[in-house]
């Protein structure tokens, strides 16, 4: 904790630390985010069902406008539910090359195997152990004469490099244009027979062979725009008007291809949906493909 706190204050540090929150009232980390100005929460869980008290700490959490949650130190096993409430949102870094040595006493299974090296892992949490998708490793070399104790002393300054590192890197991430283009690829590669394409200098997505049409765009600040989005086809420039007005957030009129019909959905915002994306994507996409892979695409969905 006190690594990602000390990581936050760096001028450039895309992250602050908004609240400090514990079920042990005497937790260390509690006394020194106190002193550095930072919000704390404390709750035992003595008497407590773990569904109410994971639910006070989300409600905490919430309050103090997190948008993410780093565990640090924090041993309780949490609820599915808790957990489903910040998927993608909250990580947790182990003593472990996982997927080797989930759970506990990994500096000594790992000296034990005979291994070259132990290390960390900062992983997403997800409802089994340890078992969230990794977001970065740092090996570490095991010494002849190293002890579980002795290991895991120098894979704690491994920890304290590589939890910021991996933090600042997820919450930068939706704001990156190589990430947002990367998620969007995912979803109109998905669609039959998409490719990926330039157009106009930019990556698009095309389907329907070399007789086919463009059915989406991404546009990373084209002409000027502020904006990172996916262009798709409407059903018109009334329709594209008509969003963007409502949902300025969301939306825009992009230049040269909004007067063809084309909306801008921006990516580079908090709380982006992409299931929303998705169904736009695909929308756009049928507007486009040829009969025959539109009628395919009709009768899976019947299924």
């Amino acid at each position: 904790m006190a690594a990602l706190l000390y990581a936050s204050r760096r001028e450039d540090c895309p992250y602050e630390i908004v609240l400090v929150a514990s079920n042990n009232s005497d937790a260390k980390g509690l006394a020194l985010a106190r002193a550095e100005g930072v919000a704390t929460f404390a709750l035992p869980h003595k008497g407590m069902k773990r569904p109410e008290h994971d639910d006070a700490m989300d409600a905490a959490i919430r309050e103090a406008g997190a948008d993410y949650v780093a565990l640090a130190g924090y041993m309780r096993i949490l609820t599915p539910e808790f957990v489903g409430r910040w998927e993608g949102r909250m990580v947790n870094i182990h003593p472990s090359l996982l997927p080797k040595y989930k759970g506990l006493d990994t500096h000594g299974r790992a000296i034990a195997a005979g291994d070259s090296h132990g290390g960390c892992s900062v992983h997403l949490v997800t409802a089994e152990l340890d078992d969230g998708p990794v977001l970065g490793q740092t090996p570490v070399a095991i010494l002849p004469d190293d002890t579980a104790e002795t290991l895991a002393a120098r894979v704690l300054f491994a920890e304290h490099q590589l939890y910021s590192r991996c933090l600042e890197d997820l919450v930068s991430r939706p704001f990156r244009a190589d990430w947002l283009f990367e998620r969007v690829g995912r979803i109109a590669l998905a669609l039959p027979e998409a490719e990926v394409r330039d157009s106009h200098g930019s990556p698009a997505w095309h389907t329907g062979g070399k007789s086919g049409k463009f059915f989406a765009h991404f546009a990373d600040r084209h002409h000027g725009e502020a904006h990172i989005a996916v262009l798709v086809k409407t059903s018109g420039v009334d329709e594209v008007e008509e969003m963007a007005a409502r949902d300025p957030e969301i939306w825009f009129r992009p230049a040269y291809y909004g007067a063809s019909g084309w909306a801008g959905l921006i990516l580079n915002r908090p709380g982006v949906d992409w299931d929303h994306v998705g169904e736009w994507v695909e929308r756009s996409w049928r507007a486009v493909a040829p009969k025959r892979l539109a009628g395919l695409r009709a009768a899976a969905d019947e299924f």
